[in-house]
């Protein structure tokens, strides 16, 4: 508790009494009231940055989710050579979302990386991507998973290995394939690591910023400017703290209401376990 006394609950504090002054980052804050909350009402870029955040969060999570949760359940088989192979797709979690963000934005460079040569392969005789709003947007996500697919992929792992083997021997005994297991037992014992997991990435999602910062420094135009890279220029680059600390609140209650949603719907604050009955 005092750690995160400390780390989480008195810097929020600090950044929601910010947004109700006016501060370039020197000298004393300087209170105004309510003016950076209507200022913020009132800006157009604003319903922009969250239409933006929202494409990227529900994306990312339709995204990640199903090929996490399938990598999962497959790295916690048998197979051989699963070790090696599951070493390999994890290894992208290794690596900071800065130096991904390098890595990729060399790769997708029209002019001297791959995406020259495989462009015209899929309907993109330039090979740029990043060029337009969607390809911007497709790139980002695309990163996204590749970097964050294997750390819930570990997670699902991890879960699938605790389902009872007898109730995978006793489906096999009635007849069921895999894939009928799948759905009948496997997903139904993982519900709660799809909560977790789920939470994880729209959170995490929500709060992208380093990946837009370096591959597409928020355009083409404003196509990939979110709330976070938002945020970043109003505070470091415009040096308006207050507006900035004003968007930064109404991140962490979207958040933490999304959060709150899919606990509540979910019905993981119940916290029953996925062996009742067994």
């Amino acid at each position: 508790m005092l750690v995160f006394g400390v780390f989480a609950l008195v810097p929020l504090v600090l950044v929601g009494w910010l947004s109700f002054t006016t501060w370039n980052g020197l000298g004393d804050p300087r209170w105004t009231g309510l003016g950076n909350w209507r200022d913020l009402i009132t800006d157009p870029g604003l319903l922009h940055s969250l239409r933006i955040t929202a494409v990227l969060t529900i994306a990312g999570w339709a995204v990640q989710t199903p090929l996490a949760l399938l990598l999962g359940v497959w790295a916690a088989g048998a197979q051989r050579g699963r070790a090696v192979a599951s070493a390999l797709v994890f290894l992208p979690l290794l690596l900071s979302g800065a130096a991904t963000a390098l890595v990729w934005k060399a790769l997708l460079d029209p002019n001297f990386g791959l995406a020259g040569s495989v462009g015209p392969w899929v309907g993109m005789p330039d090979g740029n991507l990043l060029g337009t709003a969607g390809g911007a947007l497709t790139a980002i996500i695309a990163v996204g998973a590749w970097q964050f697919v294997p750390f819930h992929m570990l997670m699902y792992q991890a879960a699938a290995r605790n389902v009872p083997a007898h109730l995978y021997e006793a489906a096999t005994i009635d007849g069921a394939g895999r894939v009928r297991q799948f759905w009948s037992i496997t997903l139904p014992q993982l519900r709660n690591t799809v909560v977790t997991s789920s939470t994880l990435m729209i959170v995490g999602s929500m709060t992208t910023f380093e990946t837009i910062l370096i591959l597409t420094d928020g355009g083409p135009g404003a196509g990939t400017q979110s709330m976070p890279f938002r945020m970043y220029q109003q505070a470091f680059k415009s040096f308006e703290m207050g507006p900035a600390s004003a968007l930064a609140t109404v991140l962490v209650l979207f958040g933490t209401a999304l959060s709150l949603l899919i606990v509540r719907f979910s019905g993981f604050s119940r916290m029953r376990s996925t062996l009742e009955g067994i």
